[in-house]
Formats: C-alpha cells, sequence, structure tokens
C-alpha cells in the first residue's frame, strides 16, 4: 500500500471549554481565600472594575424542618439579594459574551461530571483539583496555563491524615468523628481539645471519640494526635517495642529527667543508672512533635462561606458569610468617558472586552452566592436531625438528592461542597461532611444508613447460637425480609470492617468456648 499525505474530511463531537465558561465554573469551586486572591487579579488587570467599600446585604434562607415526620419541607424563602454592583442596572451585554450565562449552572456536560470523580477523592483538595484540570490540556484558556500549573507539591498534615482516615475507617459516622479529630490537630501534631467538649459539639458517645482517636493515632507519621508528649513519646515506644513496664514508669515522670533527678528517678523505675541511660537514649530517637514534617505548607484558617443558627420557633436561618463576599462593582462612568473620546480601534475594542468581562466576573459572583445559599439550605434540610440530636442521627445523603431537590446538575453540587465550609451549632464542617452512603430498601421505603445496617448485621452475629451460626447468605435474607436490600459482599465487607470472622471462623471458636 502506497505511503502518502491526503486529506479526508471528518465528522465528531467534543466539549469546547469558553473562556467565559471556564471562569464561571472555576469561581464555583474555588474556596473563599482563594475567590479573594483571583478577584484581586481581576481587580489588577481589568481597569472597569472596583472595590465596592459597601457593606452588601447578606443573603438568607428560612428552612423549617419541624414536622415530625422526617419528611421535611422548607418554609417559604426569604431571600434578598446581593449587593455586588452599583446602583444602576448593567448593560445587557450578554450577546457579545461566547456562551449563555444561563445554561453555565443549569446543563454541564457529562465531561464535567466526570471530572468531579478528581474532585470528590478523598486527600485531593480544590487546589490540587485546579492544577489537574489546567495541566489537562484543554482549548481555549484564559491565559493561565502555564509551566507553574503542571507543578506539584507534597501533601499537608491534614491531607496526609485524611488520605489514611478514608482507608482506615469505612464507618460513615466514624470518618466523620475523625476528620473532626483531624481539624484539630495543631501543627506539632498534637491535639489540644479536650475529647468530652468533642462528644458534646457531635452529640456522639464519649467512647466512640476515644475508639475512632485510638485509630488515628496509628497513623503515620508515629506519635500523631496525642495529647500530650508523655502520650507521644509512648506511641513510638510502642511502635518500636521498647514501652515496657519500666519505660511507662520513666514516662510517668518525665519531669523528674528534666530535672536531672536521676537518683529519685531510679528508685521509681528500679533501675540502674546504665538501664536510664539506655532509656533516655530510646526517647531522644523519638519525633516530640512529628506534625513538623509537614510544616512546609502554610496554615489556612477555616473561615465558614454559610452561618447556621436555630430560631426561636425552631426554624433554621441560613445566611452567607457576608466577610467572604468579594465586593466589585463595574465603573460604567468611566467607560463612557474613555470610549467617547477614544477614536483608536484597537482601544475601543480592549474597553468593550474589559466591560464584557468584568459584567461576567460580577453576575458569576453573584451566581456563586445564591448557589451556594441553595445547596447548605438543602443539605440543612436533609440533616436537621443531626443538627438537632448529633452524629448518630445522621442521615444517608448523595449528591443527587440535593440535586434533584434544588434542580441542578449533581457536578454543580459537587463543585459547591468542595472546599466550602458551614458554621453550624455542632462545630464547623465541610459540607461534603454531610454526604454519607446510604442502603437501599428491598420493599421501595426509604433508604437505611450505613451505619445502621452495619449495627444490625452486628446484632444478629451477636445473637446466634453456637449450632446455629449464621454465614453471610443468612444475613442477607434475614436483612431482605426487614426490607433492607443488601448485597452478600456488602455484608462481608461490613462484618470485616467491624474486625469479626467469617462464619466458619466463628464456628470453630464456639465450639473450642462451648
Amino acid at each position: 500500500m502506497a505511503l502518502g499525505p491526503r486529506l479526508e474530511l471528518r465528522q465528531g463531537q467534543a466539549l469546547v471549554m469558553t473562556p467565559q465558561l471556564q471562569q464561571a465554573i472555576k469561581l464555583l469551586q474555588l474556596s473563599n481565600l482563594e475567590l479573594a486572591d483571583y478577584v484581586e487579579q481581576e481587580l489588577e488587570r481589568n481597569p472597569l472594575l472596583e472595590a465596592n467599600v459597601a457593606e452588601p446585604e447578606i443573603t438568607e434562607r428560612s428552612v423549617d424542618t419541624r414536622e415530625a415526620d422526617g419528611d421535611f419541607e422548607p418554609a417559604p424563602t426569604n431571600e434578598t439579594a446581593l449587593t455586588l454592583s452599583d446602583d444602576g442596572p448593567l448593560p445587557s451585554r450578554d450577546g457579545d459574551l461566547d456562551t449563555d450565562y444561563d445554561n453555565v449552572y443549569a446543563d454541564e456536560s457529562r465531561s464535567d461530571a466526570a471530572n468531579d470523580v478528581a474532585a470528590e477523592t478523598p486527600g485531593m483538595q480544590g487546589s490540587d483539583w485546579q492544577n489537574l484540570r489546567n495541566g489537562g490540556g484543554g482549548g481555549g484558556g484564559d491565559g493561565e496555563l502555564g509551566f507553574e500549573s503542571t507543578l506539584t507539591r507534597e501533601a499537608t498534615l491534614s491531607e496526609h491524615l485524611t488520605e489514611q482516615l478514608n482507608m482506615a475507617i469505612k464507618d460513615e459516622r466514624q470518618r466523620m468523628i475523625g476528620a473532626y479529630l483531624i481539624d484539630q490537630v495543631n501543627e506539632a501534631g498534637y491535639i489540644t481539645t479536650d475529647l468530652s467538649e468533642i462528644a458534646d459539639r457531635l452529640g456522639a458517645p464519649l467512647a466512640d471519640v476515644e475508639t475512632v482517636l485510638a485509630t488515628l493515632q496509628t497513623f503515620d507519621p508515629a506519635g500523631i494526635c496525642a495529647r500530650s508528649l508523655k502520650e507521644c513519646l509512648a506511641i513510638q515506644l510502642k511502635e518500636r517495642d521498647r514501652l515496657d513496664p519500666t519505660m511507662q514508669i520513666f514516662l510517668d515522670h518525665l519531669e523528674l529527667f528534666a530535672r536531672r533527678d536521676l537518683d529519685l528517678l531510679m528508685k521509681l523505675c528500679n533501675a540502674d543508672r546504665e538501664d536510664i541511660a539506655g532509656m533516655v537514649e530510646d526517647i531522644r530517637g523519638c519525633n516530640p512533635k512529628p506534625g513538623l514534617a509537614f510544616g512546609n505548607e502554610p496554615v489556612v484558617p477555616v473561615i465558614p462561606d454559610v452561618f447556621v443558627r436555630q430560631r426561636a420557633d425552631g426554624s433554621w436561618a441560613i445566611e452567607l458569610n457576608s466577610e467572604t463576599l468579594p465586593r466589585v462593582l463595574v465603573n460604567q462612568q468611566y467607560y463612557a468617558e474613555v470610549s467617547k473620546f477614544s477614536a483608536d480601534p484597537k482601544a475601543k475594542s480592549y474597553l468593550s472586552e474589559c466591560l464584557n468581562n468584568a459584567n461576567w466576573l460580577v453576575k458569576s459572583l453573584d451566581q456563586r452566592a445564591r448557589t451556594i445559599l441553595k445547596v447548605a439550605s438543602e443539605i440543612v434540610r436533609q440533616q436537621d436531625a443531626f443538627l438537632m440530636h448529633g452524629i448518630q442521627y445522621l442521615r444517608p445523603l448523595n449528591l443527587k438528592t440535593v440535586a434533584d431537590a434544588i434542580s441542578m446538575h449533581e457536578s454543580t453540587v459537587s463543585r459547591v461542597t468542595a472546599n466550602k465550609y458551614i458554621a453550624t451549632p455542632r462545630g464547623i464542617f465541610e459540607m461534603k461532611y454531610f454526604f454519607t452512603s446510604s442502603i437501599a430498601s428491598s420493599e421501595g421505603g426509604e433508604a437505611h444508613s450505613a451505619e445502621a445496617v452495619r449495627h444490625r448485621i452486628k446484632e444478629l452475629i451477636e445473637a446466634e447460637l453456637p449450632d446455629a451460626v449464621l454465614s453471610d447468605d443468612n444475613i442477607v435474607e434475614i436483612l431482605k425480609k426487614s426490607g433492607i436490600d443488601i448485597a452478600r459482599r456488602t455484608v462481608a465487607k461490613y462484618r470485616e470492617a467491624m474486625n469479626i470472622p467469617s462464619s466458619v471462623q466463628r464456628r470453630r471458636d464456639k465450639k473450642v468456648y462451648a
């Protein structure tokens, strides 16, 4: 066959990410700090944009979730518009833009939804996902793609611990407790908040918090999540198999070693000077501040995007944090004066482009604020029981449920819940924390919480008789009769997560102890 150049016509479909569409999507997924930096750059770049010194009105929603049957319906919404532009109406120039603004958030392609897998990957933060998108190529960027967007960075301590948490703990409620504990870890790697206070905030039993903390203390680096220097050293020595009773006594009296009172220390430990020197050498091999190994990244303060408070009548008031809302306006007077006296076609074209971009930015910021408020209101409506009674009442929730309730695309909800924080009476949580898995009902009713199903499996196994040990298939049949549609492999996964042996091993154990 002869080889040579030739012309061919091909027809295909491809997603074209226009600059305006890229901007709108990027604004939605940015955290409040990242958004502030972005707006600051736009103010420097665009001469028609100005910082608005006036205090914006706070957009607020009222959600009533007082129905006793659990089928909550929001109360009529009392919403005021955000003041993000000047008093005069902006000129309608959407015809000059390269995309329809109203369709940016309503209709998004499957390609966008597929990209949200990265946004929901445990341990991957908003900046990581943004770098991934920028480095992944695509046509029509906004001039920000460059060598820097392909660079990687080391994981922060929080990201490192969160990644291990997602692998070590499968239970949704315990994982939420673990995420809250990780938020309490300081840069040195210690948890200084009292556990009883954390239990009260989460509405969880203190024993559950202590259990999760014990799991976190097995994470890398060794000694992390300790509550004191003694506990930090004990964790590391235990990992090295050096924590014997004598060493424990030494740790209990570290203040004597600090005072160089070796005689009293030798007496308490019932050890000679050589043994004490050996223990001191072991302790010097430990890291008293394990968290500093991840100290290269600056500590970013958590600033809530949304505030939730309960009113006297039992309804919930959801309002945006006005301090995180960018305040920008379009200087139309400057545009009118300059364009009136400018005869240069290039200058007029430049000003027209600046005006379009400024109008689009103001609209995008306004839409971003309204979208965050709408998603947060639906999360509060769905998770009202958690806010009222604690973590034991966390309901199963997924992106599709929220998206359907507020008539939005799942990918939009995914972007809103990434890197956004909500301040509740029980503490500050990232929005994605409220999304938990569920088990479908075999009778077509309301889905069952995964935690409730795990608890039911544990009860069935604990109640089984030595001569009637339940296999995973038996458990599946019993649960289906109870209205829980679950697969055998899921039962096995939950059983293994609770450290419960197989039916064969349990049958052997029961015969031995019978």
